[in-house]
C-alpha cells in the first residue's frame, strides 16, 4: 500500500508517551523488526500540534532513530513521518486505520 508524507516542518511536537517495544504479538512478546535495517521497533507517543489543533498519533520508528530517555513533555522533532491505511480480516471481522512511521525522533525542537 502507498505511504503518505506528513509535514511536520510548522508544528509543535512533544512526546505523549515514551518509547515502548513494538511487539508482533502480545502472547508470546515477540518484538517487531524493521525489514530495512533489522533494527527492532518502538512505539512512542507524539502529540502533534498545528494550526490550533492538536492529535495524538502512535509513531512506529526503529530503535536506533530513539534516543534514550524521552520522557512525557519533552519536546521532539520528527524525521520522515509517513502515514499508510491498513485493512485486515481476523476471524470474519474486517478492521481498519492508518499506521504512523518515522525514520527517527530526535530531543528538541
Amino acid at each position: 500500500m502507498p505511504s503518505f508524507k506528513i509535514d511536520v516542518s510548522t508544528a509543535t511536537v512533544f512526546v505523549a508517551t515514551p518509547p515502548t517495544p513494538k511487539l508482533v504479538s502480545k502472547q508470546t512478546g515477540e518484538i517487531a523488526i524493521d525489514r530495512e535495517t533489522g533494527a527492532p521497533l518502538a512505539t512512542v507517543g507524539l502529540l502533534v500540534a498545528d494550526e490550533g489543533e492538536g492529535n495524538l498519533y502512535q509513531v512506529t520508528v526503529p530503535n536506533t532513530g530513539v534516543p534514550e530517555n524521552l520522557a512525557p513533555g519533552t519536546p521532539v522533532t520528527v524525521v520522515g513521518l509517513k502515514a499508510r491505511d491498513w485493512e485486515n480480516t481476523f476471524n470474519g471481522q474486517t478492521r481498519h486505520g492508518i499506521s504512523f512511521r518515522a525514520v527517527a525522533i530526535t530531543a528538541g525542537a
